[in-house]
């Protein structure tokens, strides 16, 4: 594989669908797991097996409909989990099992009452039983973004040697800044022995705003796999967003780095997994959110009819969205009225524009967008020949 190729490692039937209120039955999942398939993601987390009878047979079933992406099962550190993922993995084309233990010093301490080398015992034998049952392994350390780089950097050589395939560094709380997150993982790459020989993974929660920007920095950093989920959903305030790093690499062609995701299919499987979860994402989200595309302020307006690049970094056509939208309120100008106007067969005169445009602020100012029965309404008050109407 390419080393500008970065693997898109979507979570969105795992970490995402632990959100409350979210929990999907198994047909559900299949119907999710067959879009990210169709979307172009290179793994599909397909859930924690040993966690539910529920979640073993969503995998197991999402293993034999999925065709080119790798399926996934998470588990913990022990032979058990392992033994129960490797059997819900059995029907996969390519079975991946994701296995590891917290490494942080406030993990090791509290959560394991534990000791370093301890955990990195755990580590080996959790990795290098997991090879037992599938060629391809990803060990997680968990709260890595908390953890001493020095004692990350020995934990992840001894799983390479246990035969790890893929590293996943978490910022499991969400608390690492873009640089300290980047130089974790090039401080990983310049000083563990052979991590030129696995492929290092960016999981990143949302607690501060934070996942995308960090997900990023560490590929520009040297990680070559991004863990996400649509529309951001996971633990508390999120995993890293899909379609925002994707798009991201896409809109940044200096990067020099991509994916396989079909960006075309992004607007389209955000509804999806929206209606599935009963989880609408805020109007306002980057790339696939509501007003994403939409604009109401007159001069930006203006900026998107003269040219759509004036106030669009992103062609709403390469996310599945049809077109832009002008949207009609208070703070619209004339040009924008003009092209709504339009759009529903009136081809106003300037003389029409003017008289009509002071009666259509009246109006705004009580209403919170002025839709096209408004418009048609505006006409027949300023008595506008018909014959300046093209249907």
């Amino acid at each position: 594989m390419s080393k500008n190729r970065v693997q898109i490692f979507d979570t969105t039937l795992r970490d995402g669908e632990q959100v409350p209120g979210c929990k999907l039955n198994t047909e559900q999942k299949l119907v999710i797991a067959k879009r990210l398939d169709l979307l172009g993601v290179d793994v599909i987390e397909a859930g924690f097996p040993i966690s539910s009878p529920g979640d073993f047979t969503s995998v197991e079933e999402i293993s034999k409909l999925v065709k080119d992406a790798t399926v996934c099962g998470l588990t913990r550190a022990n032979k058990k989990d392992i033994e129960i993922a490797a059997q819900a993995l059995k029907f996969a084309k390519k079975p991946r099992i994701h296995t590891g233990i917290g490494t942080s010093e406030s993990h090791i301490k509290y959560k394991f009452n534990s000791t370093q080398d301890k955990i990195i015992e755990r580590a080996f034998e959790a990795t290098a039983y997991a090879k037992k049952f599938v060629e391809d392994v990803e060990f997680y350390a968990e709260d890595a973004g908390r953890t001493d780089n020095e004692y990350l950097a020995r934990v992840l050589e001894q799983v390479i040697k246990a035969g790890a395939t893929v590293l996943n560094i978490p910022d499991t709380t969400g608390y690492c800044l873009p640089d300290e997150y980047g130089a974790k993982i090039k401080y990983l790459k310049e000083n563990v022995k052979g991590i030129d020989n696995v492929t290092i993974s960016c999981h990143c929660h949302n607690d501060l705003g934070l996942a995308t920007a960090n997900a990023i920095a560490g590929i520009q950093n040297g990680a070559r796999q991004i863990e996400c989920t649509i529309n951001g959903i996971g633990e508390r305030a999120g995993n890293t967003a899909l379609e925002e790093v994707v798009m991201i690499m896409k809109q940044h062609p200096y990067l020099n780095l991509d994916t396989g995701v079909n960006t075309k299919l992004l607007y389209d499987t955000s509804l999806l997994v929206q209606r599935s979860m009963g989880m609408a994402v805020q109007p306002n989200k980057a790339v696939i959110g509501e007003n994403a595309f939409a604009h109401s302020s007159g001069i930006h307006q203006d900026g998107v009819i003269k040219n759509r690049e004036t106030y669009e970094i992103m062609n709403p056509e390469d996310v599945g969205v049809t077109e832009s939208s002008i949207v009609l309120t208070a703070r619209s100008g004339r040009a924008a009225l003009a092209y709504r106007a339009k759009n529903i067969g009136y081809d106003l005169t300037k003389i029409e524009l003017d008289d009509l445009y002071p009666q259509f602020l009246k109006f705004a100012d009580f209403h919170k967008e002025v839709n096209n029965n408004d418009i048609h309404h505006l006409m027949e008050l300023n008595k506008i020949k018909k014959t300046s109407i093209k249907l």
